[in-house]
């Protein structure tokens, strides 16, 4: 890295510019809250994840007080209007007089003297420190001469929170938990953050040590990642992990002059997202990621590196996407304004690219889908891995298939946050276990979480899948399970096919599959499913001799579920005989006609 660091962030201040831009309605949501009261998160609100694990009432203060300042600083720019530099200043002296910009899940501080409220002589690097230090970054360069003429001071005591929270706490400490093996989406989300804060807020020689050091961090980040590009967080958390990375790679370019996008990894990354579309509003979810993400997603970022890097199935994908999405209004006011002003989409969407076979061997991961380019018809993915992975869920061998691009055997994702999703009882919530998900259950033994249980990769190819799932069971009856996935192109059909060895005389071996829409026992060996989404209805079948069958109706209150699925999920309970040792069980998958 060169010893000279530019000053600033890639975007223009130029009010001309600002004029020009469509505010994609911020200005008229800004104005229906100019002179109302501003979000105010309590102590009680904090107090609650110790006291009871809640987390969203005071995030969600919190999230509405930074949301109302994105729109209050698009408004000063559009406008140039100096009420809105008031309104910016009002809002970012509220975030400077906050008592933690930490979120209080993650505020270890609090957690070792024993408090429910936040420790202001401690201040905690987390995410929403990072975020809030980059936003006020934003902030300054944006709007800094403006906050100068209007209300002096401002900008200094920006410079002096963020210094204390943030830039301070990154130089002098090495033992935050996100710099330590194995790295998470955490590592980039932050150093993408610090960086922010640095190149604008910073003067030589500080800016260019804590440069330097972001540059080191994010090496580090890039070279623990595989390198087919994979994410075992999924699909959700590449927005927060990779998607941040080349965010920061973006900006250190910018004040270095380096080329980026040199790391051999970087192409992998950018290709990794629309290898999990389902088709339309549907994803691959796996651990905590949702079957359908936010509509608002930084659609932009994938794009520009996508253009970069060559990939034109990652930038027909993120086009395709982004004429569909909303402006991303939440994730950071960077991306807010880079979205406004990103100018290369193409002149119409393409269709996204929607490969026909997709497998990545670092996670064990794969999808493979009856005709390339087009969600009409089916596609299968089978999840393998270990249980150990970062927002994992015990679901290894769990089997997804989407019918015209919406999920029918579906993996059911995660619901609200807690404190109990990250303590020791996580596995305590059902939407974790292995029983919850379209996997086995051996003699009455599900998965258990940790990295010795995991899933071995068999050959296959184009149109099948294989993965031996025998480590992943803490049970000594079980000698050996294989679970072979195939999609039958011709015969337009999905088989999985389960063959396992297990000691002699025991029973309570059942095969789970989750089920999403109106599920129905239509006779023996065949359910009926009529999806989600209008798609078309769908049968599960099998050889009923030796299966019991039932069903479980799950009704769901969470609208983290609730939203994705409607009020119910269905579990259908095929319980199998393998008292001679032996157990087979094909389960077919295929459009009613």
């Amino acid at each position: 890295m060169s010893t000279a660091v530019r000053a600033g962030l890639p975007l223009p201040t130029d009010r001309t510019f600002w004029a020009s831009v469509d505010d994609r309605g911020l200005l008229a949501r800004a104005r229906t809250e100019l002179g109302t009261p501003w979000p105010q998160p309590l102590a009680s609100q904090y107090a609650r994840y110790r006291r009871d694990g809640d987390r969203v009432e005071y995030e969600a203060r919190v999230f509405g007080r930074e949301d109302r300042l994105t729109r209050a600083v698009v408004a000063a720019l559009v406008t140039d209007d100096p009420v809105w530099v008031d309104e910016v200043a009002d809002g970012a002296t509220l975030l400077c007089e906050q008592s933690s910009w930490c979120w209080p899940a993650h505020d270890v501080a609090a957690a070792a003297l024993g408090t429910v409220v936040p420790v202001v002589t401690e201040p905690v690097l987390d995410l929403g420190a990072g975020e809030v230090a980059a936003r006020l970054a934003w902030i300054d360069h944006v709007l800094g001469d403006q906050l100068d003429a209007r209300v002096p001071g401002v900008r200094r005591r920006i410079r002096h929170e963020v210094r204390t929270r943030v830039l301070d706490p990154f130089v002098t400490r090495d033992d935050w938990g996100w710099l330590v093996p194995p790295l998470s989406n955490w590592t980039a989300w932050i150093h993408a953050n610090v960086l922010t804060a640095a190149v604008v807020l910073l003067e030589p020689p500080e800016r260019d040590a804590v440069v330097a050091r972001v540059a080191t961090g994010l090496g580090d980040y890039l070279a623990s990642l595989p390198a087919d590009g994979a994410i075992d967080e999924g699909y959700s958390y590449w927005w927060q992990g990779a998607c941040r990375a080349l965010e920061a790679l973006t900006l250190l370019e910018h004040a270095t002059g380096e080329d980026a996008s040199t790391w051999p990894v970087v192409r992998a990354m950018v290709d990794y997202p629309h290898t999990m579309h389902l088709g339309g509003a549907w994803y691959l979810g796996v651990g905590d990621g949702t079957a359908t993400p936010s509509t608002d997603l930084p659609w932009h970022v994938l794009h520009s590196w996508a253009l970069r890097t060559g990939s034109s199935a990652a930038a027909a994908h993120a086009a395709a996407e982004h004429a569909r999405s909303d402006l991303p209004e939440r994730g950071g006011i960077g991306r807010t304004l880079e979205a406004l002003a990103y100018d290369a989409w193409p002149a119409s969407a393409p269709q996204s690219p929607l490969p026909a076979h997709v497998w990545f061997p670092s996670t064990e991961v794969g999808l493979l889908r009856e005709t390339a380019g087009s969600s009409q018809g089916l596609a299968v993915a089978l999840k393998g891995g270990h249980n150990g992975e970062s927002h994992n869920h015990n679901d290894l061998g769990s089997v997804v298939v989407a019918v015209d691009g919406v999920p029918v055997v579906v993996d059911p994702g995660r619901p609200t946050y807690t404190a109990q999703t990250f303590g020791p009882d996580r596995y305590d919530l059902w939407t974790m276990q292995s029983s919850w998900h379209s996997a086995p259950e051996v003699r009455g033994t599900p998965q258990h979480h940790g990295q010795e249980f995991r899933a071995a990769q068999a050959p296959g190819d184009a149109d099948r899948m294989q993965l031996d799932l025998t480590a992943a069971y803490p049970t000594e009856e079980l000698t050996r399970w294989t679970r072979t996935v195939t999609l039958d192109r011709p015969g337009s059909r999905v088989l999985v096919a389960d063959d396992w060895e297990v000691t002699p005389g025991g029973t309570g071996t059942v095969v789970h599959w989750m089920l999403a829409g109106s599920v129905q026992a239509t006779a023996p060996g065949l359910v009926t499913i009529h999806p989600l989404d209008g798609a078309r209805a769908t049968r599960l079948t099998w050889d009923p001799a030796t299966v019991t069958s039932s069903l479980t109706v799950r009704p769901l209150d969470d609208p983290m579920l609730s939203d994705v699925w409607g009020d119910h999920l269905t579990r259908l309970e095929l319980a199998v005989d393998d008292s001679a040792g032996r157990g087979s069980l094909v389960v077919t998958i295929e459009v009613a006609r």
